[in-house]
């Protein structure tokens, strides 16, 4: 697949169209690729046990399978900068524009209610089937 991440896992249970399916290791499954992260060395440390996730089951895979699980390319810096970019320039403009408004204390409460702001939007978009469909981990392959 050139224009997605994946990762391999084993279907622990399926409900519906979606299957929740284990994954051996973190990170997106580019590690040893040129320009790979590296994030399951992080995976690793802070989560020894397989991660479980929720992901569309298209191709019917049952219980016991292994599967490949892909998200598009781009995916997942969409999802970190929604995560973590908003949240971090919503609180700095925030801040920006209380502290020019009504000095430090206004600063503080920029920060605060726009830190506020952004979260409740960050919620908004997390929702399930709030996003672009293409972005959803779904699986690939049987194995």
């Amino acid at each position: 697949m050139e224009n997605s991440n994946t990762v391999c896992g084993v279907v622990r249970a399926v409900h519906g169209s979606q299957a929740e399916v284990a994954v051996d290791a973190g990170g997106c499954g580019r590690c040893h690729e040129t320009g790979g992260c590296g994030g399951h060395h992080l995976g690793r440390m802070f989560a020894g046990a397989p991660r479980t996730f929720r992901v569309d089951n298209a191709l019917g895979a049952a219980v016991g399978e292994r599967v490949t699980i892909a998200i598009a390319a781009g995916g997942v810096r969409r999802a970190a900068n929604l995560a973590y970019g908003v949240p971090l320039l919503a609180a700095i403009v925030g801040a920006l524009a209380g502290n020019a408004l009504f000095g430090d204390a206004g600063a503080i409460g920029g920060a605060m209610l726009a830190l506020a702001g952004a979260l409740s939007h960050v919620r908004h978009r997390s929702r399930p089937g709030a996003g672009n469909p293409a972005d959803e981990p779904h699986i690939v392959s049987r194995s």
